[in-house]
């Protein structure tokens, strides 16, 4: 069997979105590629530090991270680069002379930092765990790494601050916007050359907008029953619903398992 590198997107892929929860059938069909051989990862948008307890949970060693920066094999974190520093620093301090607050994560943690709490007086807190740290003395332009931060500019402003080059724009909520990197076919490029191994060695699942970056036509690339159409279109095969065993039937389909 020829054996292959598979990368699994989360929410809508691995996991139930109504429930949060793992699929069964897709992870007792993750076992199943390990138990063959095959390198098996999640791909996502994350950051390191919010994985690991799924990565455990998964039973799984490796996963491509933080927008496609990080990359964990056999449990070592090998790459988490941060934002371009430069850019960063132009976009946070174009926001802040417009008024708009500011968060800003220096490290791969739940610490944000800032100088004063217009944030939160904005929009209100982040929609997930955070431990806030706010200092007038606080210099960003000091700050020796940004892995991301985040713009309290709800959706209607959007247009106040342009399209970054290197990094991107998230949003995934109404209130605010999110700055990180959003490329997990580079992650997957990483893993590639880590292993010394050809592009159509890959195996790609995916349900979502957010996945369109890793759907590459030099390797396979598989989209839910339950993806947005547009997925679907750049997909090379469609399997079942995520909840209708859809991993383990494509798997099963091309002989992985």
């Amino acid at each position: 069997m020829e054996k292959k590198l598979f990368f699994f997107d989360i929410d809508g892929t691995l996991t139930d979105r109504r429930t949060g929860q793992v699929v069964p059938s897709a992870k007792r069909t993750l076992e199943l590629l390990e138990e063959n051989g095959h390198f098996v990862s999640i791909a996502t948008g994350r950051a390191h530090y919010k994985c690991r307890s799924l990565l455990t949970e998964l039973g799984l060693e490796n996963m491509v991270c933080s927008g496609g920066m990080g990359v964990v094999i056999k449990n070592e974190l090998v790459k988490n680069t941060p934002l371009d520093r430069d850019e960063a620093l132009a976009v946070i301090h174009q926001a802040e002379e417009k008024g708009i607050g500011v968060l800003v994560a220096l490290d791969d943690s739940e610490k944000v930092y800032a100088k004063n709490d217009l944030f939160r007086e904005q929009v209100g807190p982040r929609q997930e765990p955070t431990e806030y740290f706010i200092d007038p003395t606080f210099n960003i332009d000091e700050a020796e790494a940004i892995f991301k931060f985040y713009l309290a500019v709800p959706k209607e402003q959007d247009h106040l601050i342009p399209e970054p080059v290197n990094f991107s724009k998230l949003r995934f909520v109404p209130e605010y916007t999110m700055c990180q990197h959003d490329n997990k076919k580079q992650g997957i490029f990483d893993v590639l050359a880590y292993f010394d191994r050809p592009r159509e060695d890959v195996v790609v699942f995916g349900d979502d907008v957010n996945d369109l970056v890793m759907f590459d036509k030099s390797w396979t690339s598989i989209a839910m029953g339950n993806a947005v159409d547009v997925l679907k279109a750049q997909a090379d095969y469609v399997t079942d619903r995520n909840v209708d065993d859809g991993i383990y039937h494509a798997c099963r389909k091309f002989g992985w398992i």
